[in-house]
């Protein structure tokens, strides 16, 4: 019998910083490492490489470097009002994982066709999540600079009519390394439609996708998490090998489970969207503040994603 998979999160519509150094940072970098305190204020230095009155700029040598670095992250997480600096994660395994469905996650056929997995956790001993945000309805600028700043990665699934009065700000996303991946053109519920109904909401948009972002992705989320054999076998027609969905998600002003721990567990994949105040009470800057502070809070980085596919 076909399994059709529909996620206990269907709804009818989406839901809705340091050290102060002050003028000295580097001079205090070079002679004390507890330069680096979390609870002051940062702002402009001049110091060792950075020009000034006492002639050419002089080159960091790389502690110096990842201390004003780090010194910076405290400033931008003071900023953003963390509670902490968000954790550095992991450089990408050597090895990727093997990736598989999750158990009573398979359709008929799943091995046998070598159809794309639906996962909701990547197989990892290291202390990391992963970001992925949903449909891109807000497009908010504070955001995007707020992870810019920070420097969180994250992976975008993007269905096309709620993308396509502004593909630039998507453009911006990717430029600062953020992967724009498939979530269908009109956001449909497909186990609810044909084959070939599926095959163009899934392919149209790897056309839209290449046309507007240079790259058709590999990767595919199902609207609302739900799909069928025949979703997996169009996705897989359209060039997708990966199809994650979620283990926690969270809201501006809450956390969903998945799972009855209610925890958070390495490798899990988080779910957000592109959502604001016209949908939630509050902005993209405060739900990417709740995630943050948890994840951080729970001692986890945030990973890129297709640093493990």
């Amino acid at each position: 019998m076909e399994l059709v998979l529909q996620n206990d999160k269907s709804r009818a519509g989406l839901r809705r910083t340091s050290l102060r150094c002050g003028a000295a940072v580097l001079a205090c970098v070079a002679f004390a490492s507890g330069c680096a305190a979390e609870d002051a204020d940062s702002g402009p230095h001049s110091g060792p490489g950075r020009p000034g009155r006492g002639g050419p700029a002089q080159a960091l040598d790389p502690q110096a470097r990842a201390a004003a670095e780090h010194a910076r992250l405290v400033a931008a997480a003071r900023h953003w009002r963390l509670d902490r600096v968000p954790l550095t994660p992991p450089a990408p395994p050597s090895r990727k994982p093997r990736i598989t469905p999750r158990d009573g996650f398979e359709v008929d056929g799943q091995e046998e066709e070598n159809l794309p997995p639906v996962f909701t956790t990547v197989p990892t001993r290291q202390k990391v999540v992963f970001l992925t945000i949903d449909d891109g309805a807000e497009k908010d600028p504070d955001f995007l600079r707020m992870m810019s700043d920070l420097k969180i990665p994250y992976t975008a699934f993007l269905s096309n009519y709620l993308v396509k009065d502004d593909y630039g700000y998507f453009r911006r996303m990717q430029a600062e390394g953020h992967t724009l991946n498939n979530h269908t053109l009109t956001h449909p519920y497909l186990p609810g439609l044909s084959y070939e109904e599926q095959k163009d909401e899934i392919c149209g948009m790897q056309a839209i996708m290449k046309k507007q972002f240079g790259k058709a992705p590999t990767v595919f989320r199902p609207p609302y998490g739900n799909y069928n054999g025949d979703t997996l076998r169009a996705a897989k027609t359209c060039g997708i090998r990966y199809a994650p969905i979620w283990d926690e998600e969270v809201f501006v002003d809450h956390w969903e489970y998945r799972d009855w721990d209610r925890a958070l567990h390495p490798g899990d994949i988080v779910l957000t969207h592109f959502r604001g105040r016209d949908d939630w009470d509050g902005t993209m800057v405060d739900d990417m503040r709740r995630f943050l502070n948890r994840v951080t809070r729970d001692g986890y980085a945030v990973a890129r994603l297709e640093d493990y596919l």
